[in-house]
């Protein structure tokens, strides 16, 4: 099937303030949400190694 995302779909409960306000400073710096969440999970990831 053409056109089919790599990555599963997540869903997750952000109040419509906050989604609405990290839009906008994603659009400004010219990046995709996604791109800023999954930045911000492998930065959580990394600083919180598992079994620590």
């Amino acid at each position: 099937m053409p056109n089919q995302p790599k990555t599963p779909n997540r869903v997750v409960r952000v109040p419509d303030e906050l989604w609405r306000a990290a839009q906008r400073v994603a659009a400004d710096r010219g990046e995709t949400l996604a791109a800023v969440i999954r930045r911000a999970l492998e930065k959580y990831v990394r600083d919180h190694p598992f079994g620590d």
